[in-house]
Formats: structure tokens, sequence, C-alpha cells
């Protein structure tokens, strides 16, 4: 770039070198000046570039996790310390001393360290991470150092620095941070040719993570967020390049009406997560009646949803559609050694760690030189006083003779010191006011000698015993602000959602059959069902054909369709029933098949693929059911039977390519359906996942049991009500549920409650009726707001031990045991119940019953 450019003085000897050299040949000239090509020089001058922007303004270093900006703001900041707030103007104004890039870059790093309430204490308008209203302008918000920014971030005596651009100051090159600031806080860059994007992590898991890796243990960290909100991190990745997290807004039923987001994803503000959910609206995914967003400190967005429209679908549809889910890929990049480099989450903090310990050590150590600095030169004024030393100053002549005497004087008591005595030390000895010599009180003295000695001892213990001073450090941070920083992001696995399976209906199909057509734009012909605009359509046709196609305004199906209906992918439910003839004049044949697994706009046959082959009955049985048919055959001379009966229930399921069985030889004129049947598939076993609160088929968590036709789900809540609902896969179950279990008519419940109304617990016995409606939250105890249950069995031959508080009325009372069954009846799940004592109680608990076999005799045994 200096060959390039050169300057005025090197133009004009260069210059005057070609005039006097007119007779040189033009390769003379290229021979003797370097010739440098523009290409090479704007492939240096970009690498220059790019290597700033990488290493002075877009990725923190591993060192104290902070970028440029970063680390010269909270410098300025200590600079202008004074325990009050200060402007932010001109916090900005003076950091502009170190910072070459502008107030603008500067205020919005500050806005954003403010936010993130961890090294900075902010007074003002400083904007709004959840709805993501900006600050106010900085001139009318102030901020300060926080109390753990003092405790671990600067520390003069440990910082290394260097001179800040115009060289007029001096900045940090690092700051000597005592804690992994870098995941605590995460960070977000674009430099040129490589992004940073390190997630925020909980406060107290760094704490307990740095100990663990302390004390040579295994530890795990993820991501958690001030927005709050839940994460999947089950492809984390450890923060490197190629994971990815899912985030996802806690949404919580209020009713069977009304929906309501309480925290969102990281990411994302209310404003947007609104606008995304009135897109969704608009385009039909979602059927929702209005928004309001009530945030102010809290997030609080009411959705209230459509006439006859499922809370549970539309949740899913919500993180299907909207950016209620979002997913997030981490790029941990960070500069270490002056170059960028990819880290694992789990190896910054082992660096940091490392760091801090370092750092400790070296405070550590400078405390105890100082120590020891003060210990000799207290050493060494004791001898000088109480010895009279400081007589031999009158008998010298001069300077010189009175620095030797007092020297000579010291010689005796080198031994008794920790280092050398230095002239230093004989000056600062002759500095000493006549007044203080006079005043000087051995005892005192004596008194502050063995005080630092056992100071020297402290600290020499705590170099020797590192780890475990850096283990106190670490616990002594989480008592001291660990409460102020708990974890806000739930960590929870998703369950997929299949967007066709939670869209809206929110569309109409129809069907020209004269004209093969089909779609949502034929609204004048006839109506088939309700769809989504993300659905697929299965057609069947009278030759045996089917294919399937996806939903649109106008799509081609063919003519001599017998059946279309929306198209479920994964269905292993659906069974279809149907009767076909081989050719023109083949056998015909029956079969039973599902379809799992079949490709869109591929036709496909039920029967063998002959010529002229026909569908002569058609049936979909969306449970496997198996109806019986009524067969008229075209009579023939001779034939006793021209009418015969067909179950379906006899028939086994089979694929989809399977030839069937044969029927009969006989030309069929005509197939009815004579009865329905009833379903030949199993039970579906369902389990409960608590991890996602959902029912699943797929045995993952708690087996409910084997569920068919109109079986329940029961779900017990913390406040004393229950619901009755189906065991359909989409349902979310409340966050307030204490037990869930299949629905038993005959289940007999033992209860223990606290009555609000009266203070008291009481016991009460009951059954659940089978007339009770789904789908509504009833309640089993009084309607006061202080009752809850304490504590419920569902066994038979139970007893409840009850325990009292040590002495009731100054009277020691030992606790009672109650046999349940004896003590009441069953009765209606709306009846008080009754009241267990009127004693102060102190803990109760149910225990079964040892029950005696009559049948035994001791000569059995």
């Amino acid at each position: 770039m200096k060959e390039f450019a050169g300057n005025k003085k090197e133009n004009s000897d260069h210059q005057k070198d070609l005039d006097v050299n007119e007779d040189k040949t033009l390769v003379d000239v290229e021979k003797e000046y370097k010739t440098i090509h523009l290409g090479g020089l704007y492939e240096n001058w970009f690498l220059d570039y790019a290597s700033y922007v990488i290493l002075e303004r877009a990725v923190p270093d591993v060192s104290d996790g902070l970028k440029p900006v970063q680390r010269r703001i909270l410098h300025s900041m200590k600079d202008l310390d004074d325990g009050r707030y200060n402007k932010v103007a001109n916090i900005i104004g003076h950091t502009m001393q170190y910072h070459p890039h502008g107030d603008a870059s500067i205020g919005d790093a500050l806005v954003q360290l403010g936010q993130k309430n961890l090294l900075i204490d902010t007074q003002g308008n400083w904007g709004n991470i959840l709805t993501g209203d900006g600050s106010a302008a900085p001139r009318y918000i102030e901020a300060r150092l926080s109390k753990f920014a003092k405790e671990v971030v600067f520390n003069k005596k440990t910082t290394h620095w260097k001179s800040s651009y115009d060289g007029r100051k001096k900045e940090p090159i690092n700051l000597p941070i005592k804690f992994c600031l870098l995941l605590t806080q995460g960070v977000e860059g674009i430099a040129v040719g490589l992004a940073s994007k390190i997630l925020p992590h909980n406060f107290n898991e760094i704490i307990d993570a740095s100990i663990a890796y302390l004390q040579e243990k295994e530890f795990a960290l993820y991501p958690d967020f001030l927005t709050g909100g839940l994460v999947d991190v089950s492809k984390y990745n450890n923060g490197l390049r190629g994971g990815r997290i899912r985030l996802r807004a806690r949404i919580e039923k209020s009713d069977k009406k009304t929906l309501v987001i309480k925290e969102v994803p990281f990411g994302t503000t209310t404003s947007s997560l609104i606008d995304s959910i009135l897109v969704a609206n608009d385009k039909g995914k979602i059927k929702i009646r209005k928004i309001d967003d009530n945030t102010a400190a809290n997030v609080e967005i009411i959705i209230h949803l459509a006439p006859n429209v499922s809370p549970d679908q539309t949740i899913d549809a919500l993180y299907a559609f909207t950016q209620c889910e979002t997913s997030i890929s981490p790029n941990s990049c960070v500069i270490e050694n002056q170059k960028p480099v990819f880290l694992p989450v789990e190896e910054i903090l082992k660096k940091s760690v490392d760091n801090t310990l370092g750092l400790l050590k070296k405070e550590l150590e400078i405390k105890l030189s100082e120590l020891r600095e003060q210990w000799h030169f207290s050493s060494l004024e004791k001898i000088f006083i109480e010895k009279r030393i400081y007589r031999r100053i009158e008998e010298s002549e001069s300077w010189e003779e009175a620095i030797a005497a007092i020297e000579k004087g010291l010689l005796p008591y080198r031994k008794v010191l920790l280092r050398e005595i230095t002239e230093d030390d004989i000056i600062r000895l002759t500095e000493i006011k006549i007044r203080r010599i006079s005043k000087y009180n051995s005892f005192k003295a004596h008194d502050l000698i063995r005080k630092l000695e056992d100071q020297i001892k402290e600290v020499q213990y705590e170099l020797d015993n590192l780890i475990d001073y850096a283990i106190n450090y670490f616990s002594n941070l989480k008592s001291m602000f660990g409460e102020e920083y708990p974890r806000k992001t739930e960590i929870r696995n998703f369950d997929n959602i299949q967007a066709s399976m939670v869209a809206v209906a929110s569309q109409k199909l129809y069907i020209n059959r004269e004209e093969g057509f089909a779609g949502t734009g034929l609204k004048k012909d006839e109506f088939i069902c309700d769809c989504s605009d993300i659905d697929d359509v299965i057609v069947f046709r009278k030759d045996g054909s089917y294919v399937i196609s996806k939903v649109s305004n106008k799509f081609f199906v063919g003519k001599d369709v017998i059946y279309i209906d929306v198209f479920k992918k994964k269905d292993d439910r659906t069974v279809y029933n149907v009767i076909y003839r081989d050719g023109r004049a083949g056998a015909a044949f029956a079969k039973r098949f599902k379809l799992s697994s079949v490709k869109r706009d591929t036709e496909y046959t039920v029967s063998q693929g002959n010529e002229g082959s026909k569908l002569l009955y058609f049936s979909a049985n969306p449970n496997g059911e198996a109806e019986i048919v009524r067969i008229s055959l075209r009579p023939r001379p001779h034939m006793r039977k021209t009418h015969i009966e067909y179950d379906f229930f006899d028939l086994l399921i089979k694929n989809k390519s399977s030839k069937g069985n044969r029927l009969t030889k006989f030309t069929i004129r005509k197939v009815v359906k004579k009865e329905d049947g009833v379903s030949t598939l199993g039970a579906v076993k369902i389990y409960y996942d608590d991890t996602v609160r959902r029912i699943n088929s797929e045995e993952r968590g708690q087996f409910l049991g084997d569920f068919k036709g109109h079986d329940r789900i029961l779900c017990l809540m913390k406040d004393g009500s229950f619901e009755l609902v189906g065991f359909d896969l989409s349902i979310h179950f409340s966050e307030d549920m204490i037990d869930i279990q299949k629905y038993n008519p005959d289940q007999i419940f033992n209860l223990v409650y606290f009555d609000g109304n009266i203070s008291k617990f009481y016991l009460k016995r009951f059954k659940i009726p089978s007339d009770v409606p789904s789908n509504k939250r009833t309640s089993f105890i009084t309607e006061h707001k202080d009752s809850f249950v304490y504590s419920y069995s569902v066994s038979d031959a139970i007893e409840l031990v009850v325990q009292f508080d040590d002495y009731v009325n100054q009277k020691e009372y030992p606790p009672i045991t109650i046999d349940v069954n004896d003590f009441i009846a069953v009765k209606s799940y709306s009846a008080r119940g009754k009241r267990i004592s009127n004693y102060a109680i102190k803990k109760m608990f149910f225990e079964n019953m040892v029950m005696e076999d009559e049948s035994l005799n001791e000569e059995d045994v």
C-alpha cells in the first residue's frame, strides 16, 4: 500500500529520474522500479480490513468476553465512577477518547449492556426487550456500574495497558474479569467472512459449572434468556456451528375460548409475534377473533379464539405457523491470541475459569508482596526507633554520612528482615517525623507486626490452596448475587408438530364431477369438506385408480370419482375396504388396506391393473371398522343363490399392493352395506410424556392404559379441580396438573384437603361419575382462595396417619391413625367431607393397611 501511494517527495524524485534518464527504455525503467499490480493491492487491503473488523469490532475476546467497544465503555464508566449516576451522553462522550467509531456505536452498545441487567445499573427509560421499544435519548437516561461489575471486572494492579488510538490515553488490553462474562451475557457480531453468536446462559449455572470444573467434575451448560419461554436444547451441540435450539412462547389456556401468551421466545418481541399471528390468521392457518396486548412489566398477550375452534389445536398451530416457535443456530467464535477460533461453550468456560484462577493467584501474590513490604518497613521502623539508630543522624556532617551511619546501625539486624535493606528504605526512615518518634508505642508496633504476620500466613495458605480459594470465591459470588438471576427459560423436549395436522380448515373443497376438477375455487359446484390450504386430498375413481394431490384453487382429479377427502399423513387408523372386479370379465376380489406411505401426484391402483377393472364397493373407515355387505349376483341357469353376505371382519388388513381374497367366480350385479361393523383395530396404548406435557402412542413416558372408543383421561389439578378429556394426541395438559390417569368411574379417591373457609383439614372419599361432561374443570374442594389439596390416594385398604404439633394445649399429643374406610363413607365429589381434627396438625400421610389373611394359621406357616 505504501509502495503504491508513496508520497509527494518520492513522486517528485521519480519524475526527476525519468527526466534525466530520458534515453532509458521502458524495459530498463520496469527493471529499476518494482511493478505493483492493482489486484494484489486490493487483496491486501481487504485482508487488512477484514482482520481489523474481526479483531477490533465484531468478535469478543475469550479472556474477558468483551468486544472492544464494550471494554472501552466499562473502562470509561470506571473513570467516571463516584457512586452516583452519570448521564449516558456524558459516558458516550468520555468513551470517545478511546473508541474511534463515533457516538452512535457507543450508545447502542451501552444500551445493550444495560438491558442485560448485569454490569450496569440503569435509571430512566432504557427500552423494553419484551416489546422492542427503544430507549430514550442519551441525555435523558443515566447509568453507573453495578455492584457485581465493581466486584469482578476491575483491578488496576492486574490490568495490562496500551495507548489509545490517538496516543493521548491509556486503555486496557483486556479487563481482568474474574467470571465467565461471555457465556452469561452472550454476544452477537457479524464480521467480514465470519460471525459470532454465543447465547446467554444462567448466572448460577455458570458458577456451578465453574466450581464443578475446579473440582474435576463433569458439567453441562444450556442457554437461558431474559425473555423466558421454553427451550429445546437436544441439538445444542455445545454452542458450535451446526447446532440448533428451538424456542417457544409460554402459552396457557385461560378457558375454552381464550389463550394467554405469558413469555416470548428470545429474539422476538410482542409486536413482531402479534404481527406473525395476524398474518397466519389472514392466511387461514389459524382462526382467532381478536388479540389484546396487555404487556407491561410482564408479557400478556390475550388471544380470543373464533367459535368452535379447539384451543389445543390452536396452540399447536401457533407453534407451527407463527413466531411462537423460533430456532437459533449458535456459532461460538471468539478471539484467542489475536486469532478467531471456534470453541464449544464448555471449553470457553474452562478457559475463563483458568483465567480467573490466574488473576486470583496474581492478586494474592501482589497482596502477599505488599504485606511483606509493610512488615519489612514496620520491622525496620521498630528497630530504627527502639535501638535509637536515628541519633546517628546528629553525629553526621553530611547527608551521605547520615545514610552510611544508619546503614551501619541497621547492619546487625539484617538477618531478622525478609530482604536486604536498600537505600530507599533508609531514606524513608529519615522522613519519619520527630513527633512520631517521640510518641512511638512499641506494644502497638508489635501488635501490628503480629497482625501482618498472620495476614501473610493466611495469604500464603490461600496461595498454597488456590483451587479451594477459587471455589470459595465463586461460592461467595453466588451467595451475593445469585438470587437476582434465577433461571427464566424452562428446558423441555419439544414434540414435532405436523403443520397439516394443526392447520385450521379455513377453506372449502368442491368438485365438478362432470369436468373432473376439484379445488377451493369451484364454489358453484358440489361441496365436499372443509380443508386448509396445505392439506393433501385423496381421490378414488371407479376404475380402481387413486391419487393424492395438494389442495389448490383448481386441480384435475379425473372423471368417475367415487370418493374424495382430505388425506391425513401417517394415519395408521384409517382402513379402506374394497371389492373390485379384475379386468372386464374377471373374478371379484375383496381387500382391506391402509395408506401410510404414498407419493404425491403418483397414480396408484386398488386392482391388479388389468384393463377394464372396476370398483364394485368402497368404504373408508377412520377407526378400522369392518362392515357386513350384501352382494347381489347376476342370475345364471342352475344358480342356487343370487345373494350372499360378506363380513369384512374375516379379512386381514394388508398393504396397498396386495391382491386380496377372491370372492366369487360369478358376476356381481350390486354390492350394498347391510350392517355397520365394529373396529377391528386393537386399543391404542397411550403414554404421558411429562417433559412435553403431551400424550403419545410411541411409548414415551408414563403408561396410562389401553384406550379405545369413548375412553377418557382424568386430570387432577393443584387447585382442587379435575377434568375429563379424550385421548386426542394434540391435547396440551396444564402445568398445574398433579396427576393424570385413565378414567375409571368405579375408582374411589381418598382426599385430604384444607378448607380455607374455616382453616381446617378435611377428609373425603368420592367417585367421579361418568355423566361429568368432558373438557370442563370441576372443583372437588371448597371454592376459597386459601383451599388446597394436601394429599390423596386411590388405594382401597388405607389408613391416614396424623401428627400434631409437639404440644397441644400445653400437653404432648401423640399421633393418631385413622382407618379411612371406617372414618367416612364414599359420597359425592361435591360433598365437603369430614373434619379430621380440631387440633393444630403438623403432618399427615396415607399408608396401606396390613391385611391379615384369616385362611392361614400357625400350622400353615
